[in-house]
């Protein structure tokens, strides 16, 4: 990917991460599993705090200042694809936000493992840092962990709750090659 794709795609998968992260406090609000809320509260932080601070280290070596990245708008599909996904949660139960948040989280440790068998790719001096972390094993963990909860959530649920959450699994895989899509496009308004 060109720099001032990888650039444009930077400043919305942070605007995205603000909202996704708001998933996981809903996660948390909506289980009365103790193990689950640790979990939940867990990813709130880890998206806060590693992967955003991912994100402010390579907007810096962007040029682009924390300034920016505030003040920055959401393309039309970064909030549509926010704007779904907090609808789903504030809306239905715990199963339809994991639903929502999972193919996010699938995606990118799919694409970081893919991404990473490029010889010299993780030492890439622009994308290997990103690489490496949703290549890692720690991210592949917790992407194993949330497809273990969506499946425990699943479990018994009837064929019409099941066609819903496949719905929404499938509604969020689309907006997630949409928003490849539109940052590799550099689509605003």
């Amino acid at each position: 990917m060109e720099p001032e794709k990888f650039r444009f795609y930077m400043v919305q998968d942070y605007l995205y991460l603000i909202d996704y992260a708001k998933l996981f406090a809903l996660c948390t609000v909506k289980t009365s599993r103790m193990d689950w809320m640790q979990k939940f509260a867990g990813l709130l932080h880890s998206t806060l705090h590693e992967e955003m601070a991912l994100h402010r280290t390579y907007a810096n070596r962007f040029g682009i200042r924390e300034e920016e990245l505030e003040a920055a708008q959401p393309s039309p599909i970064t909030l549509a694809y926010t704007n779904y996904m907090l609808h789903q949660a504030q809306n239905g139960t715990l199963a339809y936000v994991m639903a929502a948040l999972l193919p996010c989280m699938w995606s990118y440790w799919e694409i970081g493992k893919s991404l990473a068998t490029i010889p010299g790719a993780i030492d890439h001096h622009l994308y290997g840092e990103w690489i490496a972390m949703y290549s890692s094993e720690g991210f592949g963990d917790l992407a194993k962990s949330c497809i273990q909860m969506m499946d425990e959530l699943a479990a018994g649920l009837s064929a019409h709750e099941l066609a819903n959450l496949e719905s929404i699994f499938l509604n969020t895989t689309r907006f997630e090659y949409m928003f490849w899509d539109m940052a590799y496009q550099q689509k605003m308004w």
